[in-house]
């Protein structure tokens, strides 16, 4: 996904189709949509043959962005979990671990990041009715593996706003509700998380659309992406103007909500209440 979102801004600046970038290296004009949509693998000739076509002559760039294509060939340890994942979302757990900033809204439900494993299991068997019991155990422990990247060496900076009503609304009972609380005063003093409750009583907010997440990576030349679930799909978009409304109503989101402090307040406020 970085390598053939970096591919396709690369051809678009040049202003060639993708009829042309196709014929360049063999192939159809959809390959190149495959390519740059990150769906098939990547030949290191085939990289080689666009960055040339591009005009990216500088061996260090180069370089850069073959190594991208040969980690892209490389399949992640969520593969294994393909079995119990819709399909667009092993992109997504491959962006999040290659993320050093993660910013995120959530309405619903608690982050999964944040999830413990009681809560997770009662989201999960929500959402997947009708699976098998081995089914939603794998869900859940795919779950709590993307939550290791929190507390590893290279963990990314964790930015989120929970809307009050992902705190109040139960999945499980009583105390699976509690747990979630405690855990969520536990993690957010983490130095990589910065953790913030946007309350009912600030009424209308920035968060309008629902759920999304901003990934930034340590890579200055690969640009952000915005990631937003639907019911049947996912939308990843990289575009600029796409990616600077959702900065924008992050940072509104930051700046309206309570901070991390007040915000601890209100969650020892609502596990008092559970």
């Amino acid at each position: 996904m970085l390598l053939g979102s970096h591919l396709r801004r690369l051809r678009e600046s040049r202003g060639i189709t993708r009829e042309k970038a196709g014929y360049s290296i063999r192939a159809s004009e959809s390959k190149i949509s495959r390519m740059e949509l990150g769906r098939v693998s990547f030949k290191t000739r085939d990289v080689e043959d666009l960055l040339t076509l591009y005009g990216i002559a500088d061996e260090a760039e180069r370089n850069s962005l073959l190594s991208l294509a040969k980690e892209a060939n490389v399949a992640g340890w969520w593969h294994s979990y393909s079995d119990v994942l819709p399909s667009w979302f092993p992109t997504y757990v491959g962006l999040e671990g290659a993320a050093s900033l993660i910013r995120s809204y959530e309405v619903q439900f608690v982050h999964g990041l944040l999830q413990t494993e009681a809560y997770a299991h009662a989201v999960v068997a929500r959402g997947m009715k009708g699976s098998s019991e081995a089914d939603i155990e794998r869900r859940v422990a795919l779950r709590l593996e993307r939550q290791k990247y929190l507390v590893s060496e290279s963990a990314p900076e964790f930015h989120v706003v929970l809307d009050e009503a992902a705190l109040r609304r139960p999945y499980g009972d009583r105390s699976v509700m509690r747990g979630q609380l405690q855990h969520l005063i536990d993690v957010s003093q983490r130095p990589n998380v910065r953790l913030q409750v946007m309350p009912f009583s600030f009424g209308g907010h920035a968060g309008e659309s629902g759920a999304f997440t901003v990934l930034s990576f340590p890579e200055s030349d690969l640009s952000d992406v915005v990631y937003l679930e639907q019911l049947t799909s996912a939308l990843y978009l990289d575009k600029r103007e796409d990616v600077a409304q959702y900065e924008k109503a992050m940072k509104e989101l930051q700046q309206d909500s309570p901070g991390p402090d007040e915000s601890r307040d209100l969650l020892r406020g609502l596990l008092q209440l559970s």
